[in-house]
């Protein structure tokens, strides 16, 4: 029996789908993989990077990788901070570990 109540199952279902897109799923995997040439650091040194750097290489539309991240936002992996016209993007603080931590628990023991 597993010990996730119902609302977790949803949110954490809610994340999986926002993971199967491809290029979402590119678009976290370059996050997590920060810092590189061209990210700003937040004042607690987490790595982020503007929205525009994230779709860089992708081979979609600019309008297209903003409606990604806005899923990967509303999904609860990343959060987005306006900085005049920049718009900065980072991992929500303890996400991959939450989601470790899922794997690791065989049948949510």
């Amino acid at each position: 029996m597993s010990k996730y109540r119902s609302a977790e199952l949803r949110r954490l279902a809610r994340v999986f789908k926002a993971l199967s897109h491809p290029h979402r799923l590119q678009i976290l995997l370059r996050l997590a993989g920060r810092p590189t040439p061209g990210v700003v650091c937040d004042s607690n040194g987490e790595s982020c990077s503007c929205v525009g750097e994230l779709g860089q290489d992708l081979g979609i539309v600019p309008s297209t990788v903003s409606h990604h991240i806005k899923e990967l936002c509303e999904a609860g992996l990343i959060r987005m901070e306006r900085h005049g016209q920049r718009i900065e993007c980072q991992i929500e603080p303890g996400i991959l570990r939450e989601l470790a931590a899922f794997f690791s628990r065989p049948n949510g023991v």
